[in-house]
């Protein structure tokens, strides 16, 4: 599935969707080079957990938890990683625990030590805005996908404007052999 982010305000609204089809689970590979919009679209799926406040990118901290009602949430940042065996110091068995929802920017970083995600989210920089290129990797990958196709299929439908604008009506060839325009 490939989507079309016009703007910082289409991230934030796409991310708080994708959050809404999450359920506060999963483990979520963010990827996209120094400055795509990968916190960005975290803020949005923090968003449909309740969270108002700033959400900082993790690069010095490595792990931002978030505790949002009965939500637990993590955002990780690997970048500075230098040896993916740095995860096993800083808890990150107890962050990849199934009952919580792990995004992980830089995966690339733990590779060999992480497990495989559920949904691999790639942000590309387009000519405007950014391309969101989401891959399931897993059967809860899968359905979460298909949820997503679903709020945006249904959305566009009956023309809900706060997050996709009316004339972004969206077909089911769109879904699924194209990009999908998200403004």
């Amino acid at each position: 599935m490939q989507v079309q982010l016009d703007n910082e305000e289409a991230q934030v609204a796409f991310g708080e969707a994708l959050g809404l089809v999450l359920q506060g689970r999963g483990l979520i590979y963010l990827e996209g080079e120094l400055g795509a919009g990968k916190t960005t679209l975290t803020r949005g799926v923090l968003r449909a957990y309740g969270h108002q406040g700033a959400v900082k990118s993790p690069t010095y901290t490595l792990i931002e938890p978030y505790e949002l009602g009965s939500q637990r949430v993590y955002h990780l940042d690997l970048y500075r990683l230098s040896d993916p065996e740095e995860l096993e110091f800083i808890g990150g068995r107890d962050v990849l625990a199934d009952d919580v929802l792990c995004i992980i920017e830089w995966p690339s970083r733990g590779e060999g030590w992480l497990p495989t995600p559920d949904l691999r989210l790639v942000l590309t920089v387009a000519a405007q805005g950014r391309l969101a290129s989401l891959t399931a990797c897993s059967d809860l990958g899968s359905r979460i996908l298909a949820l997503l196709q679903r709020q945006v299929r249904e959305a566009s439908q009956v023309g809900e404007t706060s997050e996709i604008r009316e004339e972004s009506k969206i077909s089911d060839d769109q879904l699924e052999n194209g990009v999908i325009q998200w403004k």
